[in-house]
């Protein structure tokens, strides 16, 4: 399994991974969207490639945390795609490893996101609501707001309100 960034010209693969995966337009939509946000910039998007298949996807936008004092750099991971054949094989795992090694390089210090409490976990992610860290929209149940420090020290860095880029600053992107 290669783990690459997707390029322009890999985006109806990118697409066709989220469309199966979940089942309908509402996520490829939101995919399209953020990679023409210029508010999602710098955006980290990655694909998990075997046999010349793309079986996987993951999506990294820009995002603030509106802190009143010290502020962290700051991501959020969604989504996180990969086809129905290759689920539960490790495949979603290399690409959120490989997203936070690459970002964690780059300087990001924090990694967001709404999902599984319990798939996430297993990657580092915690609730973000213990570090005083709240969703652009609420998330339910609460524990599925989840964040990754990338540095040692990132989740004392700030608190407060994670801003999203503008094409994910929708109340039904963050529904279950």
């Amino acid at each position: 399994m290669l783990i690459v960034e997707a390029s322009a010209s890999d985006l109806e693969d990118v697409l066709a991974v989220s469309r199966v995966a979940f089942e309908g337009e509402d996520v490829p939509t939101l995919v399209r969207g953020l990679m023409d946000d210029p508010s999602a910039r710098p955006l980290l998007s990655l694909i998990a490639v075997d046999g010349g298949r793309t079986m996987g996807h993951a999506l990294f936008s820009a995002a603030r945390v509106e802190a009143e004092e010290d502020s962290a750099s700051a991501v959020i991971l969604g989504p996180l795609a990969v086809v129905p054949e290759a689920q539960r094989k490790g495949v979603g795992g290399l690409l959120l490893e490989a997203g936070c090694r690459r970002l964690g390089e780059s300087g990001i210090e924090l990694v967001f996101l709404a999902g599984d409490p319990g798939y996430y976990s297993r990657h580092g992610f915690e609730p973000a609501h213990r570090h005083g860290f709240l969703p652009p929209f609420p998330v339910t149940p609460e524990e599925a707001w989840m964040v990754r420090a990338l540095t040692p020290d990132a989740l004392g860095l700030a608190a407060g309100e994670v801003i999203c880029a503008d094409a994910l600053n929708k109340a039904e992107h963050w529904r279950e």
